[in-house]
C-alpha cells in the first residue's frame, strides 16, 4: 500500500513542490499549514512519515517534535531554512530521524523520505540473516517489531535510533566509523553530517541510561562506535 506522507510548512509553494515529488515518487500526500494543524493531521491521519518546516506559525517545528516524540516514534524529516548546526543538532536531539537545510532539491528530500521508510519497513541482508531477535546482555532488540529492550524494558527509539543499534548489535565485535553507519542507514555517498550521527549516540545512550543501560554503546576514539558489554556496569 502507498505510504502517506504529512508535508508540514507555512509556506504554499514549498508544500506544493513537495507533494508534487512525493506523489511522483508514488507516496500519498497531506498537507498542513501550522504546527497546529500539524499535530491535527497526525491524530486524524496517522501518515508514516512527517516532513516538518521547523519555522511555522502557532507552534514551531520544534514543539511539534517534542509532542509528536511524547506520543509515539512515527518518523520525522525536519526542514530547516537556519543554516546553523546547533539547530540541526537540535533537531535530531529532540528525535527527528534526519533534516534537509533549505534550499533544497525535491530529489533530496524524497530520497531522504524513501531512505526513512525503508528502515522502518524493511531489513537490510545482513539483519535479515541474524534472525528476527538479537539479545547481547541485558540489551533485546526484537527486529520485526522494532522494539527494544533492557532487562524486559521497554526503551522507546526513532527508526534511526533503532537502526543504529541494530547495525551495532548484528556485529557487536565489529567498530564501525561514522562513515559506515552512515552507508548502513542511507547507502554509500548520503549526506550525513558526522555531527548527526554522534547526537544519536548521545540520544541512544541517554535513553537506555534512564534504566541502567549505561555501557550500551562504547566510543572508539578516533575510530567510531561499536557494541558495549550491555551489562549495566560502567567502564
Amino acid at each position: 500500500m502507498p505510504r502517506t506522507i504529512l508535508v508540514a510548512d507555512d509556506d504554499p509553494n514549498i508544500r506544493q513542490l513537495l507533494v508534487f515529488a512525493l506523489g511522483k515518487a508514488g507516496l500519498d500526500t497531506i498537507e498542513a499549514g501550522d504546527g497546529e494543524a500539524a499535530l491535527a493531521e497526525v491524530a486524524a491521519h496517522h501518515p508514516d512519515l512527517v516532513v516538518l518546516d521547523i519555522n511555522m506559525p502557532r507552534m514551531d517545528g520544534l514543539e511539534v517534535c517534542r509532542r509528536l516524540r511524547s506520543q509515539g516514534e512515527t518518523p520525522i524529516l525536519f526542514l530547516s531554512s537556519r543554516d546553523d548546526e546547533i539547530d540541526r543538532v537540535l533537531g535530531i536531539e529532540l528525535g527527528a530521524d534526519d533534516y534537509v537545510v533549505k534550499p533544497f532539491s525535491p530529489r533530496e528530500v524524497v530520497a531522504r523520505v524513501m531512505a526513512i521508510l525503508r528502515r522502518t519497513h524493511a531489513h537490510p541482508p545482513s539483519v535479515e540473516n541474524a534472525g528476527t531477535a538479537i539479545r547481547h546482555a541485558a540489551l533485546s532488540l526484537d527486529i520485526e517489531g522494532w522494539q527494544a529492550r533492557w532487562a524486559e524494558i521497554a526503551v522507546p527509539l526513532t527508526v534511526t535510533e533503532f537502526s543504529i543499534l541494530r547495525t551495532l548489535a548484528v556485529m557487536p565485535g565489529k567498530v564501525f566509523s561514522r562513515d559506515a553507519i552512515i552507508d548502513r542507514l542511507h547507502g554509500p555517498g548520503f549526506a550525513v553530517t558526522d555531527r548527526t550521527i554522534d547526537s544519536h549516540i548521545r540520544n541512544l545512550r541517554a535513553k537506555f541510561a534512564e534504566h541502567g543501560g549505561t555501557d550500551v554503546i562504547e566510543t572508539r576514539a578516533g575510530i567510531g562506535y561499536r557494541l558495549g558489554a550491555c551489562t549495566g556496569e560502567a567502564a
